[in-house]
């Protein structure tokens, strides 16, 4: 009976053995078939990019003005993101991760070098590699949530380079918002119209709220085949109550396909800041028109005409400003955009002039005048 029981409870050892065997060789065919699902699902993109830049009437290096209180608060290049080094320049390496399903998803965008650096300023710590960082669903067809970090949906312009036609910034993209953190809301309306609103911090702090303040955003879009327009706004306080009041900026974005070859696209804003006590609200304006034309499938040219202007004080450190307070620049930028495979090559030529002295030229005096050259070049996967 002894020998029995020995092969009795042995061949159960056995079974039972490779029932957990089996079972966790089952569990980790079924991991491996969720992980190899879920990867099937997630999409990489980005771009690198570098420049080279070149001042025609203004210094070519940082210069010592001495101490000349006459070029105070003046620049040796456009006072905009991106492109204001000279010589040769790094722009930034951009990874984006995106998984899609039909009804979740998330988008992980990590930038690094000095253009997201640029990009993201108000954070700090590791986040400064963060360009846009957000879970959606997808609650029915024609309601979608987001919530995170997301790139801002006002102007005309976009923190990558491939998304944009110049490789400079325009002033209304430098310093109106780039990116926002909380909760928003998209609506399909019909084939045309669609509509955002959403909860947000203030402005560019997008890794915590450190004020207690939120602002509200909106959107309006129309959509047909050959083009869209865009009805942007935000409202709220944007920084500590008590130091500064509600700012509201109303943006309209819009681009039209003229024909097969001819694109324009308009971009205007304003914003407006309230005074804490007495006084008069202060802030920004602008106007910029987007003339591309298609040469060939691989060459094309676009001129960026922009005029911008500041009021009572609205900005400073950003262009020269009068005792009043005010100050404008007009910039043109005309730039070639060179395709080869995956790989944009852009020439640019730039012209700012402002209303009051904002450059040095190469004689360490106060200018008017800026004209500079950039080339860049953009490799998009």
């Amino acid at each position: 009976m002894k020998t029995k029981n020995s092969v009795f409870f042995s061949n159960k050892a056995f079974i039972l053995i490779s029932f957990i065997c089996f079972s966790s060789y089952a569990q980790e065919e079924e991991s491996k078939s969720t992980v190899k699902e879920i990867l099937s699902k997630v999409s990489i993109s980005g771009s690198v990019d570098g420049y080279y830049r070149y001042n025609f009437n203004s210094p070519n290096k940082a210069m010592d003005v001495d101490n000349d209180p006459t070029t105070e608060n003046t620049f040796i290049a456009p006072n905009t993101f991106f492109a204001n080094q000279s010589g040769f320049a790094l722009g930034m390496a951009n990874v984006i991760f995106n998984y899609d399903s039909e009804k979740v998803g998330f988008v992980a965008d990590l930038v690094f070098g000095p253009r997201g650096e640029d990009a993201v300023f108000n954070s700090s710590g590791s986040a400064q590699t963060i360009n846009q960082l957000y879970v959606y669903w997808n609650v029915t067809q024609k309601i979608k949530l987001t919530l995170g970090n997301f790139n801002t949906y006002i102007g005309n312009e976009l923190v990558s380079p491939t998304g944009n036609f110049n490789y400079s910034t325009s002033y209304m993209f430098t310093y109106g918002p780039l990116a926002h953190t909380g909760l928003k809301a998209d609506f399909v309306i019909d084939k045309k119209w669609s509509a955002m609103l959403a909860v947000m911090n203030p402005s560019d702090y997008t890794e915590n709220n450190p004020f207690d303040t939120y602002i509200i955003g909106g959107q309006l879009g129309y959509t047909i085949d050959n083009g869209n327009a865009f009805l942007n706004f935000r409202y709220g306080n944007e920084g500590e109550p008590g130091k500064v009041g509600p700012t509201l900026q109303v943006d309209l974005t819009t681009g039209w396909d003229i024909n097969d070859d001819f694109y324009l696209g308009v971009n205007t804003t304003y914003s407006s800041t309230e005074p804490q006590e007495s006084g008069d609200t202060s802030g920004f304006y602008g106007f910029a028109l987007y003339p591309q034309y298609k040469t060939s499938e691989k060459f094309s040219i676009g001129l960026r005409g922009e005029y911008f202007s500041v009021y009572n004080r609205g900005l400073t450190s950003v262009i020269g400003l009068n005792d009043k307070g005010d100050g404008d620049v007009i910039a043109a930028t005309l730039t070639g955009s060179y395709t080869i495979e995956n790989l944009i090559i852009k020439p640019e030529l730039r012209l700012d002039t402002t209303s009051e002295n904002s450059f040095i030229d190469n004689d360490k005096k106060a200018t008017k005048n800026l004209s500079s050259f950039v080339l860049g070049a953009i490799y998009k996967f």
